[in-house]
């Protein structure tokens, strides 16, 4: 890439609508503010909002009102959305949905609390094959890519899509980051922890910033790293 890019860091990765009940608590609340997150994805509202820099989301939604809402969200954080892969919407939710993650505040002992639902997502159906990356790292052009396994962890063909979103940055020289981000979740039907680490083996060659924490145990990397 000779020109200069026009992105400064894509973000892989799921965005879900969260829906926050304010002091109260979700099963007593009767009114939500709607807000936009997603572990990839927050990263690549932060460096937009707090730092000014160039950031757009690779991402899939299921197209209808909610889908709509989070693209809208999307924008008032000055992301770029244009990048998102529209799903056609089955009218239930049967085959293809939006993802919502209702979250609690914590307050002093009490830490926060999530229920996510989100089952048979766009972003979790995606594949190998969904986003053209010489076009996005090469023609388009990127510094950055940040993606992590919250997304990894979705599905077996979102895992494969990362694998090739990595190599694909790093043949057109990106610089790419990793979120370890191990949530047992997610893994529980893959092969657990060892899935998990399996995946990250994989995807290491091809990471250049690895993020993680060295207390975590088991280490969803390696083998345990000693640290203060």
């Amino acid at each position: 890439m000779s020109h200069s890019p026009r992105f400064d860091v894509f973000s892989l990765g799921e965005v879900l609508l969260r829906m926050d009940p304010g002091e109260g608590r979700v099963r007593t609340s009767r009114t939500f503010t709607a807000w936009e997150g997603g572990g990839e994805y927050n990263v690549a509202r932060g460096l937009r909002r707090c730092f000014g820099l160039r950031t757009g989301i690779l991402t899939g939604f299921a197209d209808n009102e909610i889908g709509r809402l989070l693209e809208d969200l999307i924008l008032q954080g000055g992301v770029d959305a244009s990048l998102v892969k529209w799903v056609p919407y089955d009218g239930m939710g049967k085959r293809v949905r939006n993802p919502i993650n209702f979250t609690e505040r914590g307050f002093g002992v009490r830490g926060a609390k999530g229920s996510v639902d989100r089952g048979h997502s766009a972003a979790s159906q995606l594949k190998p094959g969904d986003f053209d990356w010489d076009e996005l790292f090469g023609q388009s052009g990127a510094r950055w890519l940040h993606t992590g396994g919250i997304f990894a962890g979705l599905s077996e063909s979102t895992a494969a899509l990362t694998i090739e979103a990595c190599q694909a940055a790093k043949r057109h020289g990106l610089t790419v980051s990793y979120d370890l981000n191990y949530r047992p979740s997610l893994w529980q039907e893959r092969g657990g922890f060892a899935g998990a680490q399996a995946l990250n083996r994989q995807l290491a060659p091809y990471i250049d910033v690895m993020i993680g924490v060295l207390s975590d145990t088991p280490p969803s990397a390696g083998a345990p790293i000693e640290g203060s």
